[in-house]
């Protein structure tokens, strides 16, 4: 990634990025047809074809006035029903699924759709002027306004159905999954092209950050200019979605760097004062670990989606017991310039297991639903230390049932095969 990319994928991930475009293309549309007209379009094609022109003056008004004024009803009724809907979601699943749907593109087009067609029959009811005591009639660029409000009802109907789809806890555990897993199998794909030659760090000059805030990436291409033009190896000390504090140490370098270097390589270090989902597949699991635990409150108890959950973070561990423990920006002849820390199997499944205990321990169920994807991750085991690892965690498991879990037949369960019943 590369600073023009970076500035990009920012602006595209604005709620206002697409409707803005839209807008404006809706804008010059308008301009577009108030210069046809006063080429004489419409007049043009009375005469070719008196069906698709309005000729009456009052009643272009009057058409116009109604689609502006519908319009802006009907979009302010489905983005109100917009914010309820996520109210629902950040009290059933989590605060953290919100960016994903407000950032959803079609609702963003749909959106800019509406502020599109609402400001060009605005500007097409300001251009109806009087001309020689007569008003001049854009009777074809009222047609096209009312063609534009009939795609808009049409986008509306289209709004409703996508959104209540992209609300329903099933969906959203999907797309978090599908991005993740997309995420992690391209860092795989990438690893198994470089070697993991690295020279040890322990005596390399260390630097500390003059940021604060959250860590969220790299412009990769920069980085690796500034190594190659001055001939030195960096190790990124940081991890994805990390919150920075001034003074941490960011990075090591086997030689001394002045400070105007020093400042380049900061350039390419991103950090942002919010969480950002980005390319941090960490933000995926710990997305769908907190709406399983949500999941099992008191206040939902809906146990279903818990196991749903722990179904998806299986399918992740899976691939996520593929990648190493670092990851490498390279150059010619695959060497590599840049060691990044990244967060390891042992972290994350820790992590992971360590809420679902927390909060399932009295769920037999549940209880069963991890005992059984651990045991899925054995078999799939790549080194001896992941298999230490997974076992760790079911002797963690089979001591939190045994604590907590008074039902001897129960507990007997525990280590069965797990065969849904939903």
């Amino acid at each position: 990634m590369n600073r023009l990319t970076n500035f990009i994928d920012k602006i595209r991930s604005r709620i206002a990025f697409y409707p803005t475009i839209i807008s404006l293309a809706g804008l010059l549309f308008a301009f577009l047809m108030i210069y046809l007209e006063q080429k004489s379009i419409s007049a043009y094609l009375i005469k070719v074809s008196p069906t698709l022109v309005i000729d009456d003056t009052d009643t272009a008004k009057t058409i116009l006035s109604t689609l502006i004024g519908g319009l802006i009803s009907l979009k302010v009724f489905s983005f109100s029903m917009v914010m309820v809907l996520l109210n629902q979601a950040s009290s059933n699943f989590s605060p953290r699924v919100l960016p994903g749907i407000i950032s959803d593109q079609k609702h963003q087009i749909v959106l800019g759709l509406y502020i599109a067609t609402i400001l060009y029959n605005i500007f097409i009811l300001i251009s109806i002027e009087p001309t020689e005591n007569e008003y001049q009639t854009p009777g074809f660029s009222v047609l096209i306004g009312i063609i534009l409000v009939v795609v808009c009802l049409a986008a509306f109907i289209y709004f409703i159905h996508h959104i209540s789809q992209a609300i329903q806890v099933g969906n959203i555990l999907k797309a978090i999954h599908s991005r993740t897993k997309s995420e992690v199998i391209s860092i795989v794909e990438n690893q198994e092209t470089n070697t993991f030659k690295f020279p040890n760090q322990e005596h390399w000059e260390a630097y500390e950050i003059n940021e604060t805030g959250y860590f969220y990436g790299i412009l990769n291409d920069d980085l690796l200019e500034l190594c190659k033009e001055h001939s030195f190896k960096i190790a990124i000390q940081l991890h994805k979605g990390q919150f920075i504090l001034n003074g941490t140490i960011g990075f090591k370098t086997e030689k001394s760097l002045d400070n105007e270097l020093k400042e380049k390589i900061m350039r390419t270090l991103l950090f942002s004062h919010e969480e950002l989902v980005g390319e941090n597949y960490i933000y995926g699991f710990r997305q769908i670990s907190e709406i399983g635990i949500k999941a099992m409150s008191p206040g939902i108890n809906d146990p279903g989606t818990a196991l749903n959950t722990i179904d998806y973070l299986t399918s992740l561990f899976l691939d996520l017991m593929r990648k190493q423990d670092y990851e490498y920006l390279s150059g010619e002849n695959k060497k590599n310039w840049v060691l990044i820390k990244c967060s390891n199997f042992s972290e994350i499944l820790f992590n992971v297991m360590a809420t679902y205990r927390l909060y399932c321990k009295h769920d037999i169920t549940v209880m069963r639903k991890l005992m059984h994807m651990l045991k899925t991750l054995t078999n799939h085991v790549i080194n001896s230390n992941q298999l230490e690892i997974i076992e760790a965690e079911m002797d963690e498991l089979r001591a939190d049932a045994n604590n907590n879990i008074e039902n001897k037949r129960d507990l007997e369960q525990l280590d069965a095969h797990f065969i849904s019943w939903s």
